[in-house]
């Protein structure tokens, strides 16, 4: 075959040994388009995923985070709640209380004056 007869369209294009960086080329989007920058598109796109999932795991951490410490204000608020519950009910137990207490209900009990007797019952 003849090279006028070769179709033109699939010949390589060769790439120019004497072209450098430029802003211009830059601008034009001429610079995407240089085989060493073809080249390095996977690692290129490689970096970018990995940004992402540093970012997202940054995000997730950070929420952590808080809702550590918004659970760790909780269990304060909880515990000194507990503390004045106990303390509140260990002062309603008190016999002297619970006799006042009685006493303003008007429910009609009176303290037993004698001792306790034990039961004692035999079997057969």
């Amino acid at each position: 075959m003849s090279r006028e007869r070769k179709n033109i369209e699939f010949e390589e294009v060769r790439e120019e040994k004497g072209q450098q960086f430029s802003f211009r080329s830059l601008i034009d989007g001429n610079v995407l388009t240089q085989r060493a920058v073809i080249r390095q598109a996977p690692f290129m796109a490689l970096l970018v995923l990995l940004a992402l999932i540093m970012i997202a795991n940054r995000n997730h951490a950070e929420k952590l985070v808080i809702r550590s410490n918004a659970l760790q204000t909780e269990v304060k608020e909880l515990r000194s709640q507990a503390i004045t519950t106990s303390s509140e009910l260990m002062t309603v137990s008190r016999q002297s209380r619970v006799e006042q207490l009685v006493r303003e209900k008007e429910l009609g009990l009176t303290e037993n004056k004698e001792p306790l007797k034990k039961l004692v019952i035999e079997k057969k």
